[in-house]
């Protein structure tokens, strides 16, 4: 790429601050689309007719596209420009979602979460990959992932929030109309701030690598999903599982031979970045089911209905922005190794203490005091996780590194979903028949939530364990130069 001149590049550096705003913001409302729909399925059943199956895909259509598509559009990013693909997601999104907000028809609203989930796709690796070279100083580029990776955690469980007053106190139609505003700002402004940028060496976009990359992850994440549905046994869950390892093996050998490989062997072979994503899918796993989780225990246990249920989240929400708050300054002054198993263990105490619920307990005497905790854990933990699953990433592969780690979270969302929530489900079932239907209800929830802490407590030993000692994210050398 050419040099850009010494006035250029001050003009960049003075709207890096509201670049992250815009860019941030965006996330926001990506991930707040993951979940944003749990607390109005009800009524959009009740509005557009929709089957108990068919239900369940205003949720699986977003995971799916979202989860499956993410290597393929976070390495577009890095070929065809990340401003103009970050662009072209948030445009697709913005008219899926005015789709979805005036559908009449189970089909349109279906579809348009599916169109949606192809633009988040496109568009959050291209932001993550822009805040990496916005940001090319350690201890900046910690501070900028510190409020990208709060700011998404922020997302998922204000989705909740926002779903439960909008839908109890205007319709759920508002839950999607409200991105609107947040698009056509990002359309508006983002070029004005942001310099485009790309591979600094032209790249052909490896076609077969892509096919077998994007249909591994969609057939993983299609399984996972029906999995929660019909349980391990079903073979329309089982067979999208066996073709997804097929499709993986045949990925992994295909890259090893191309000149040209979608995903360098040598960047998913960087120790360090494997094991934070191998953290983050252990993080993401436990704090997906346990939103979902958490959610359904507010409103079957206590009886909540959807606008209390969303406002019970509050908490929660303040809880992260205090973890965000200190992620930044203990990365700086501890280091990554130290801050995430740091995380780790906040979070693990805080499943413990929802997993001890009664079910004659109260809000603030038994959900209240765990939710406090998990949440802190959860703002301490995600902007160290981003910090170190793109350490090491350059000019050339920021976009695939966003785009692995983007990949990573929304898979453990799913397998955490699809495995603990069944977890969960069983054991009521068990005990529905011998035993009070919400006490049963409550040792599904603390059994699936002592599950998650279990994975928490294994991904704090593997960071403590093989992360190496020189563990500051300036320690960590990238796969290759910068190009001129």
């Amino acid at each position: 790429m050419t040099s850009v001149s010494t006035a250029a590049a001050t003009h960049v550096v003075g709207r890096r601050g509201p670049a992250l705003v815009v860019l941030c913001f965006v996330q926001f409302m990506l991930v707040l689309d993951d979940n944003v729909v749990s607390v109005a399925l009800p009524s959009m059943r009740d509005d557009l007719g929709f089957s108990t199956a068919g239900l369940a895909w205003v949720v699986n259509a977003y995971f799916l596209a979202f989860g499956g598509l993410l290597l393929l559009f976070g390495r577009m990013a890095d070929l065809l420009g990340r401003r103009r693909v970050f662009l072209t997601g948030v445009a697709l999104f913005g008219a899926a979602s005015l789709v979805c907000g005036l559908a009449q028809e189970p089909w349109q609203l279906v579809t348009g979460r599916f169109v949606q989930g192809a633009g988040a796709a496109m568009a959050s690796p291209a932001a993550l990959a822009l805040i990496t070279l916005l940001f090319p100083g350690t201890e900046e580029r910690t501070k900028a992932f510190g409020i990208w990776g709060g700011i998404a955690g922020l997302g998922g469980t204000m989705g909740l929030v926002i779903s439960g007053a909008l839908t109890g106190l205007a319709s759920w139609r508002w839950i999607f109309l409200i991105n609107l505003p947040v698009a056509l700002a990002a359309l508006v402004l983002l070029p004005r701030l942001v310099p485009e940028s790309r591979a600094g060496r032209a790249v052909r976009l490896d076609v077969p690598g892509a096919l077998l990359g994007t249909g591994a992850l969609v057939s993983l994440v299609y399984g996972l999903l029906r999995t929660g549905e019909s349980g391990w046994g079903d073979t329309t869950a089982v067979g999208p599982l066996v073709l997804a390892v097929f499709l993986a093996v045949a990925f992994v050998a295909f890259e090893a031979r191309t000149a040209e490989p979608l995903v360098p062997l040598s960047f998913l072979s960087f120790r360090f970045r494997a094991v934070a994503n191998g953290a983050i899918l252990l993080f993401s796993a436990a704090m997906y089911a346990m939103a979902f989780l958490l959610m359904v225990h507010l409103q079957t246990v206590l009886g909540y209905r959807p606008l209390t249920a969303g406002l019970a989240y509050l908490p929660y929400c303040a809880g992260i922005l205090t973890g965000m708050w200190l992620s930044s300054r203990a990365v700086i002054r501890l280091g990554v190794r130290p801050a995430l198993v740091l995380s780790f263990l906040i979070s693990v105490a805080g499943l413990l203490l929802l997993s001890g619920v009664a079910p004659d307990d109260g809000y603030a005497s038994g959900v209240l005091p765990g939710m406090l905790v998990t949440s802190l854990g959860c703002g301490l933990g995600l902007p160290a996780l981003t910090v170190a699953a793109l350490t090491g990433t350059t000019e050339e592969n920021a976009g695939l590194g966003s785009a692995v780690l983007s990949s990573v979270q929304q898979v453990g969302g799913a397998v955490g979903v699809a495995v603990l929530v069944a977890l969960a489900t069983r054991r009521s079932e068990a005990l529905a028949s011998q035993d009070d239907p919400l006490h049963a209800a409550t040792e599904g929830f603390s059994l699936a939530l002592t599950v998650a802490a279990v994975l928490l407590a294994l991904g704090a030993v593997l960071i403590a364990v093989l992360l190496r000692k020189k563990h500051r994210p300036e320690d960590a050398q990238p796969l290759s130069p910068p190009p001129p």
